[in-house]
């Protein structure tokens, strides 16, 4: 299933992996895309889901935006005794997760497999 994030050609996959839920943001998450991420997200948990992975193989970009509706996904599934992670981020996306100090606060992998194993350990 392909959803589109924001009013820009961004789109997203969503899929369910095992008990993992995944969400593949595509192009840029940025003030126009992320409450749509963030959308799709919350609603994710809403519906049960305690294991989010996003997977940021197909993101070039992240503003200030993105990073805070990541974290306000990440809290709610804490709040919710759920687990979020991150995986396949390209060099500039990890380094202003980095920078930011937000990669104390989520769960980064290099390949969405690892990130999905992590996951579903308890």
């Amino acid at each position: 299933m392909i959803v589109r994030l924001g009013s820009r050609p961004t789109q997203g996959r969503r899929s369910i992996v095992d008990d993992v839920q995944v969400l593949r943001p595509q192009g840029r998450l940025d003030s126009e895309t992320s409450p749509e991420l963030k959308r799709q997200a919350l609603e994710m948990i809403g519906r049960g889901g305690r294991r989010l992975l996003l997977d940021f193989k197909d993101l070039v970009y992240i503003s200030s935006a993105g990073l805070r509706a990541v974290i306000a996904a990440a809290a709610e599934m804490t709040a919710a005794g759920g687990k979020l992670a991150i995986a396949s981020p390209n060099p500039q996306v990890a380094e202003v997760f980095d920078i930011s100090g937000f990669v104390a606060i989520v769960e980064m992998h290099a390949t969405a497999e690892s990130a999905a194993a992590q996951l579903m350990k308890d």
